[in-house]
């Protein structure tokens, strides 16, 4: 549906331009709390890449932050482009919608898909700002070992054909999902559960790393500080992202705020304590992690449930994506930043407990919603609707994902793996040229200037690279 059909426009008499005024239909309050949430939300992706370059090899750190910042840059393109109309154009169907807002064509002051209280406009570049966080968890699975060509190619068509249909299917009003009656409030399936089956596929298609399964790989995370930082990015960013969901300045957007963080802080503490039962050490990657386990259980029911379910929403999350670290070795595929453990699994486990607590007083809280609640109100089958948005947006996820790599692997100059060498030498030094740390530049040209030719001869069977990473 288009503008016009909303409000007539207004045109200067002289110069027949449009000069309605759209902002008599909304609140400044609401205008300002989704700008201001759409900010938070793109303070969320570097820290990803802060994450999952703290996590990784010194020698590939870089280029972790880089793909996460790409992501932006390519997802925003892909989303104006046509992502934001194949998700929430106003006459879509029930799986895709279609290219009526091509270009951000007739994307203005009308009431939008998400919420009469903001116009398209907001919400467009509020909503493609989870699409570009969803890219950037995802392609979190190269670590160490793909190309950044594949990756930047990957993005476009991935959002396209996976991202932009779940996300249709979940919150556009004519999507199955939203008329089963699927609850999720801001990203269980769309960004956690897509994303993390997505990353589980990548890691799939890629192989594992090279030493995988040996002491070579038995190392710690490079750079501890670099996963608190993006942990406190991810943090602070996620009252953006549940709360700002609400799409108003209200009380429920006020709870959704105050759920996300009691389930982050209780996520945190509890994996912590499952670390020190096996360590004896307080370990603070541990309390990063489960923070970020009970932020990813909490999202697709904070705009559903009391303070009191939060708590159990970020103790099942941080419990859950903590065993869950161990399918990787299961099922036998190098996921080496657990990002299936975490976003996948905990997307999954947050869906479910949405169907349990869902409360029926927390959603009137905008003042206009209504809902039919979870078990807490006898509404049984509330926990079915959950496991078939679940269940299918993981395998549409998954499955689809692996065929777009098949089918791109396949293509020259596209192959997905970098080679052998470059793995060697670190993705940072083979497809960026610049490094996370000057001293690893440094430390290699100090090697290579005292080395003697027989040394650098054998150096095929012991790279610079990982001497350089044992000794740091």
């Amino acid at each position: 549906m288009d503008t016009a059909s909303y409000y007539p426009p207004v045109y200067n008499s002289t110069t027949m331009v449009d000069v309605t005024d759209w902002n008599i239909f909304y609140t400044s309050g609401d205008i300002s709390w989704v700008i201001t949430s759409t900010a938070l939300v793109l303070l969320m992706i570097p820290g990803v890449g802060f994450f999952y370059s703290g996590l990784a090899r010194r020698k590939s750190a870089l280029s972790l932050i880089w793909l996460s910042i790409m992501s932006v840059g390519v997802v925003s393109f892909q989303w104006f482009f046509w992502g934001y109309s194949l998700a929430f154009s106003h006459t879509a169907g029930s799986y895709i919608g279609n290219l009526d807002n091509f270009g951000f064509k007739g994307v203005l002051g009308a009431p939008s898909v998400g919420s009469t209280k903001v116009p398209d406009l907001l919400f467009a570049i509020f909503q493609g700002m989870f699409a570009a966080i969803t890219v950037a968890l995802a392609v979190g699975a190269v670590a160490e070992r793909g190309r950044m060509l594949p990756c930047i190619v990957f993005m476009f068509i991935w959002t396209t054909i996976i991202y932009d249909p779940i996300a249709c299917w979940t919150w556009n009003s004519s999507g199955w999902v939203f008329k089963l009656g699927g609850l999720d409030f801001a990203g269980g399936t769309p960004v956690h559960i897509a994303s993390g089956s997505a990353a589980l596929a990548y890691s799939l298609m890629l192989g594992k790393r090279r030493g995988h399964g040996t002491h070579e790989l038995n190392y710690r995370p490079h750079n501890v500080t670099h996963v608190v930082i993006g942990t406190v990015f991810l943090w602070v960013g996620w009252f953006g992202f549940n709360a700002g969901s609400a799409l108003a300045a209200n009380l429920r957007a006020v709870m959704a705020a105050v759920v996300t963080n009691i389930a982050a802080s209780v996520g945190g503490v509890t994996w912590c304590l499952m670390d020190y039962r096996l360590e004896r050490k307080w370990s603070t990657v541990g309390f990063c992690s489960g923070v970020i386990a009970g932020l990813v259980a909490i999202t697709p029911g904070s705009g559903f449930v009391a303070p009191w379910a939060a708590f159990i929403f970020g103790l099942v999350g941080a419990i859950a994506c903590n065993y869950a670290t161990k399918l990787k070795f299961l099922i036998g595929v190098d996921d080496a930043l657990d990002i299936f453990a975490v976003h996948g699994i905990g997307g999954i486990v947050g869906n479910l407990l949405t169907g349990l607590f869902a409360s029926k007083s927390i959603v009137a809280l905008d003042g206009a919603s209504s809902i039919d609640g979870g078990w807490i109100h006898q509404n049984y089958i509330q926990l079915g609707y959950q496991l078939a948005d679940s269940v299918t947006g993981m395998a549409y996820a998954f499955v689809g994902t692996c065929i777009i790599l098949f089918i791109m692997n396949l293509i020259p100059g596209l192959s997905l793996r970098a080679p052998e060498e470059d793995e060697i030498m670190g993705i940072d030094d083979a497809e960026i040229g610049e490094f996370a740390y000057d001293y690893v530049e440094v430390t290699r040209d100090i090697v290579n200037g005292v080395e003697s030719s027989e040394t650098a001869s054998k150096r095929t069977a012991t790279p610079v690279g990982d001497v350089i990473e044992t000794k740091a």
